[in-house]
């Protein structure tokens, strides 16, 4: 029994999705998550498409947002269709590697959405609040720079919190409750007590996260007091109503997300539906919404995919 214990026997997970909904429920969930799907993939798609193409927006702001286009577009490729062949098909399974393959790329790019999040603050800080600086201190290769070194350290990140699980041995149940493989819902199904490895892991997604998210806190509150107390009412209420709608990605991705996370340490929430359905809210909402709101609400990107959709249609 104790020889058991030591080793993974396991050869395939099983990603359960949503434990209790009704099988008659099947295919309105698969529509929608299908849905959501097409959406982040052609919205996210025509920002980094556009951005790479269309030299007049190689500007820095342009670069992070063309950056959290594609992290979101490679989340939502590597989650998204497995969740849909489940419900679609109940293939549900995962290879015990290509689970652990998924996790990495999990929490690699989710600490690198918070990250050029918190980029973009930057940004949006230096060009409010010191605009005669703003070229000197934001450029091209300053930002191509960050978010290079933001790839590669969040890939560090990703590995040390998969590296967790791997160190646990799996011998017995392989059916995850949740719609990819992820640190805490697969390191329970360990053989051997996984609160040490789960902890670790809250240390470490708190840390990158909370930092983020409290420099992101502090620069929007700096950029609105700036502006409430200018002498231009008019730039006031933009701003205002820019910060508003930038606070929507960045309510949605990190609030629900530090709920669950707190959650699923001290265990307050019985329910795992509603446990998985918050770690979809803050993991695919804002995958569409990102490029709708940081991309086209821009007048400059709407002016240019304006542009691209005539003359498309005039030939």
């Amino acid at each position: 029994m104790m020889a058991n214990q030591n080793e993974t026997n396991i050869l395939e997970f099983f990603l359960v999705g949503f434990p209790g909904l009704p099988e008659k429920f099947y295919s309105v969930v698969s529509a929608t998550i299908f849905m959501l799907y097409n959406i982040s993939l052609f919205a996210n798609g025509i920002v980094v498409i556009l951005i790479i193409l269309r030299e007049h927006l190689h500007q820095p702001m342009y670069v992070i947002i063309g950056n959290l286009a594609l992290s979101d577009l490679l989340f939502d490729t590597l989650t998204l269709p497995k969740v849909i062949a489940k419900y679609w098909f109940g293939d549900g399974s995962l290879s015990f590697s290509a689970c652990f393959i998924q996790m990495f790329f999990v929490h690699y790019l989710a600490s690198l959405d918070s990250f050029l999040i918190m980029l973009m603050a930057i940004d949006r800080y230096v060009a409010i609040c010191k605009p005669l600086r703003y070229h000197t201190i934001i450029s091209n290769r300053v930002v191509a720079i960050l978010c290079v070194a933001f790839w590669l350290f969040t890939a560090v990140i990703g590995f040390s919190i998969t590296a967790l699980g791997l160190w646990l041995p799996f011998c017995g149940p392989n059916r995850i409750k949740n719609c990819f493989c992820a640190l805490t819902p697969v390191v329970v199904l360990s053989c051997t007590n996984s609160a040490s490895a789960r902890r670790t892991g809250f240390i470490i997604a708190m840390i990158v996260h909370l930092c983020p998210l409290s420099f992101i806190v502090f620069s929007y509150i700096i950029i609105v007091s700036k502006i409430r107390f200018s002498a231009h009412p008019h730039n006031w209420q933009k701003a205002f109503y820019t910060c508003t709608t930038h606070w929507l990605v960045i309510g949605l991705y990190f609030v629900p997300r530090l709920i669950v996370y707190t959650y699923n340490q001290i265990q307050l929430i019985p329910n795992a539906d509603v446990n998985v359905l918050l770690i979809c809210l803050y993991t695919f909402a804002p995958h569409v919404a990102s490029p709708i709101i940081y991309c086209l609400r821009t007048e400059e990107i709407k002016r240019t995919l304006g542009n691209v959709l005539k003359r498309a249609i005039s030939k």
